[in-house]
């Protein structure tokens, strides 16, 4: 036998025999025997492939399954992380993995499998769409994410053998979504490897400049830090409190992170040391806590108590810092020994995994479960890939605010979470009528952010609806989701209206109206345009993308409802309230505003651009018939529009401050300025300002001209 193969083969078994002496740890040996017939299948399948570092290629399931055999994950998910591969890399089909393992192992490993062998515009919006697909298999099967990570762990303990470009994307990656999510799962330890593993590739000087510095430091303090524990270790033995103590220091991430977050040097970051305090009992937390407070005096503003309070990801700990001999600080956490395993392992400690995981009593899961959930409401809202992904990854942030509600409840936001952002967490309905909020029985407006243990109340209005301008201060994934979700389907509701009045103009002068034509006919139109209901041809139509006329005359090609002698007739003007936004706009060039003499030109994706009669585009585009809307305003139009001014003024400090504060006094907003041209005399100073009408408009000017510095103000056109 060729001794390659024979070395090759020797490898496999051994690393076969190591997974399987970690699996007699927690399986039975029917089941060993289920995840030994799992790696024959996989190691078959994948028989002659290799990986980047020249390994057969089988050394990379088998060590994600030991990975997650140390996390005691179950027969099935052991199975399926030996097999994660298969569906993408090798001939083995579902299929065929039902048949040998069961429909459960099958659809994990359809999961975790991405979607390489589609085709997309992008690697970005590949990795999107994969990403999306395993957060819908995570709603079925939690085991996706963990068979995942502990891909992710194995490739980053591996990334070596890949070209730099490689390594930076893919560390990068690790670091923004990856170990977020093990974050959020309460998976700490692999966390803090996945985040450590990704920056040494990120950033290999940075990261040997820290690591080598932390060394450094710790050896030069080790001795006071031994002390430290000793003098712990001693009162709690009085105190007969029973503990394990375990001394740590900080990763070299963590303190590049605080340096980055806090603008600090690296010899300004002191608290690169931590201690960790494992009881028995809750009780015994707040007894030690007392016993440690009684040693060393604690650092004011930071103690945490996220055992009443734990955090979005089960996490339960006291935190302290305290200040050590020579003022060095010291963190220190306290927590049970469960709480320690949660801690380290989040969803993966006391594995459940069965749908009804209350029965478990599994804090971690079920919060999982929960997040899990939330993500996928996000994911029916949110049509494109790269928007999901970038809505979950706003999702991932770790610092947290805890809020009350009305009734005692507490909810975990994301920081800088504002009123808005608590309504949509209550629930989408709330947010999308909130009107304003209560903060600590004060009345406040919804962008206000929000501070851990305010009491919050939302305010509502059966007429409220969400509005654009809530997408520039919301934080939460949800709440953007769901405002964009809203917006999209205002939007359509006004592009189907506006689309029924231009199509129903276009019919009327040929004589005819859309409830006189055929089912047959319009059926045959939409089939032509592949459109599946009106409303979308009607749609499509206000957003300029389709011409009324064209899509009348397909409609009444074939009919026989036309009389000659109404065709042609001229119609009535569309109207306008102001309201239509994402169907209507308003020219730039010229800045139309209530009151104005208007005509409308479609334009494709844009809908209806509205220009003032005397604008010289409108003068141009009239050329165009086929796309002019005879447009007026509605009675009643609301809402603020721009316009244009040229000021003339004199040209000396402190002017634009008076012209800013007599358009402030017409309570209006100035949305950009600029200086036009300046002499030694006079400056002219061009402002983009909102009013609500020509009256409003007509009140400004009038103010401005009264004004000592002003010499001349006109409005711009054009």
């Amino acid at each position: 036998m060729d001794e390659a193969p024979q070395n090759s083969l020797d490898s496999r078994m051994h690393d076969l025999a190591a997974l399987d002496r970690r699996l007699a740890e927690y399986l039975p040996a029917e089941q060993r025997q289920r995840v030994n017939r799992a790696f024959e299948v996989g190691d078959h399948a994948h028989l002659g492939q290799t990986r980047k570092s020249g390994e057969p290629y089988i050394t990379h399931p088998l060590a994600v399954a030991e990975i997650l055999a140390e996390m005691h994950l179950d027969a099935d998910g052991i199975c399926a992380a030996i097999l994660h591969d298969t569906l993408e890399d090798t001939s083995l089909t579902h299929a065929d993995i039902v048949r040998e393992f069961g429909q459960s192992v099958a659809d994990i490993v359809d999961g975790v499998t991405k979607l390489d062998k589609v085709n997309f515009q992008s690697r970005m919006e590949a990795a999107a769409e994969s990403f999306r697909k395993m957060v819908l298999a995570m709603a079925q099967d939690l085991r996706v994410i963990l068979i995942k990570l502990a891909d992710r762990l194995h490739n980053m303990r591996t990334l070596g053998s890949m070209a730099a470009d490689s390594r930076r994307r893919i560390a990068k990656e690790t670091l923004e979504i990856y170990a977020p999510i093990a974050q959020r799962l309460g998976m700490n330890r692999l966390k803090g490897e996945l985040q450590d593993l990704g920056f040494q590739a990120l950033h290999p000087f940075r990261h040997r400049v820290l690591e080598a510095h932390l060394k450094a430091r710790y050896g030069d303090r080790r001795e006071g830090m031994n002390r430290i524990q000793h003098t712990i270790a001693e009162k709690l033995k009085y105190e007969q409190i029973p503990f394990r103590l375990i001394s740590r220091v900080k990763s070299p991430y963590s303190i590049y992170q605080k340096m980055r977050s806090e603008h600090k040097d690296l010899s300004d970051v002191l608290d690169v040391y931590g201690v960790r305090v494992l009881v028995s009992e809750p009780l015994q937390c707040y007894l030690t806590l007392g016993v440690l407070h009684s040693l060393f005096k604690p650092v004011d503003g930071r103690f945490r108590d996220f055992i009443a309070i734990p955090k979005a990801n089960g996490y339960q700990s006291l935190h302290t810092v305290l200040f050590g001999p020579g003022g060095t600080p010291l963190e220190v956490q306290i927590r049970t020994e469960d709480m320690e395993l949660m801690a380290e392992r989040g969803i993966a400690a006391h594995w459940a995994y069965k749908a009804d995981v209350s029965a478990a009593g599994n804090t971690a899961q079920a919060r999982a479960r929960d997040w899990v959930a939330g993500l996928v409401d996000q994911h029916t809202q949110t049509a494109s890939s790269l928007d999901f992904i970038e809505s979950v990854r706003v999702d991932l942030y770790p610092d947290e605010v805890y809020l009350f509600t009305p009734k005692g409840d507490i909810l975990a936001l994301p920081k800088n979470s504002t009123a808005l952002d608590f309504a949509y967490a209550v629930h989408t309905a709330v947010g999308g009528h909130a009107v304003a909020a209560r903060v600590d029985q004060k009345l406040v407006p919804l962008r206000t952010r929000l501070s851990s243990g305010q009491a919050v109340e939302i305010i509502t209005a059966a007429s409220a609806q969400p509005q654009i301008g809530w997408l520039e201060f919301v934080v939460t994934s949800k709440a953007r989701t769901a405002i964009r979700h809203a917006l999209k389907q205002i939007q359509h509701e006004d592009s189907v209206e506006i689309g029924h009045r231009l199509l129903d103009r276009a019919l009327e002068q040929l004589g005819t109206a859309l409830e006189n034509i055929s089912t047959a006919a319009l059926d045959a139109v939409l089939a032509e345009h592949r459109f599946k209901r009106i409303e979308d041809l009607l749609a499509d139509i206000a957003l300029g993308n389709r011409m009324p006329q064209a899509v009348a005359r397909a409609l009444t090609r074939d009919a026989s409802v036309l009389e000659l002698g109404q065709a042609q007739r001229p119609s009535e003007n569309i109207l306008i309230t102001g309201t239509e936004r994402g169907v209507v706009s308003f020219g730039n060039c010229c800045h139309p505003v209530p009151g104005d003499d208007i005509v409308g030109f479609l334009s494709a994706g844009k809908g209806i651009v509205v220009h003032q009669r005397e604008c010289p585009n409108a003068q141009e585009l009239a050329k165009t018939p086929d796309r002019a809307v005879q447009i007026a305003w509605d009675r009643e139009v609301q809402g603020d529009f721009k316009v244009g001014l040229k000021v003339v003024v004199d040209n000396k400090p402190g002017v634009l401050a008076t012209v800013a504060a007599a358009i402030a006094e017409c309570n209006a907003n100035i949305d950009t300025v600029e200086y036009q041209e300046r002499d030694l005399r006079t400056a002219a100073m061009l402002f983009v300002i909102e009013v609500r009408h020509r009256k409003h408009l007509a009140d400004i000017l009038r103010r401005l001209r009264r004004a000592p510095v002003v010499h001349a103000v006109g409005r711009l056109v054009g």
